[in-house]
């Protein structure tokens, strides 16, 4: 897996540039020295509201790197904007996905500054996270939990192609769980380069 991810950074902008998309932006692995930056992000309030039960714990996972996750800043023109994690639910050591089958990867994403809302910079992050996901041929799909009430978020998804699944409890949090399959992110189904987030 280690690889993967590694190949993943590099190639991932590339393609989206040989299919059309302008993209000025990059996702580089999160470090020790932006435990600032996403205490501050941590403090909006539009993160807080999406995530208000969420503790990163960033003093040691910025430290930590398995095999199983990665954490990524996207940059815009170098400019720090939003946060991005990729994880593989069956393997990441608290469980919080429970019992899912393999193949499978989880998304978090959110765009750390509020100026950089409604700008389509969240699709093009998205576009690059999926990018990275679908790369290893073994993924079968990707999973996102945003909370139920959370009507934007959960249209951010749908757009992008995924399909609800459940509605959820994971600990205090209500979410919808959604799934994006490898047939329909290759069928297309992730949404025109033109859709804002």
């Amino acid at each position: 897996m280690d690889g993967y991810l590694r190949s993943g950074y590099c190639d991932a902008g590339r393609r989206l540039a040989e299919r059309g998309y302008y993209v000025n932006m990059v996702l580089r692995p999160a470090v020790p020295g932006d435990l600032a930056l996403l205490r501050h992000w941590d403090s909006q309030p539009h993160v807080a509201a999406a995530a208000p039960n969420d503790d990163w714990n960033w003093e040691e996972e910025l430290y930590r790197r398995p095999d199983w996750r990665e954490q990524l800043i996207a940059e815009l023109d170098g400019m720090p904007i939003g946060y991005v994690e990729i994880i593989d639910p069956a393997r990441e050591d608290d469980h919080y996905w429970g019992d899912v089958e393999g193949n499978l990867r989880a998304i978090d994403l959110w765009i750390g500054e509020a100026e950089y809302l409604g700008r389509g910079h969240g699709t093009v992050m998205m576009r690059l996270a999926l990018e990275r996901c679908f790369t290893n041929t073994f993924v079968s799909a990707v999973l996102v939990d945003p909370l139920y009430d959370n009507a934007r978020a959960r249209a951010f998804y749908e757009r992008h192609g995924f399909r609800f699944m459940e509605r959820r409890r994971f600990g205090d949090d209500d979410c919808a769980v959604y799934r994006l399959r490898r047939a329909d992110y290759l069928a297309g189904t992730s949404g025109p380069a033109g859709e804002r987030s």
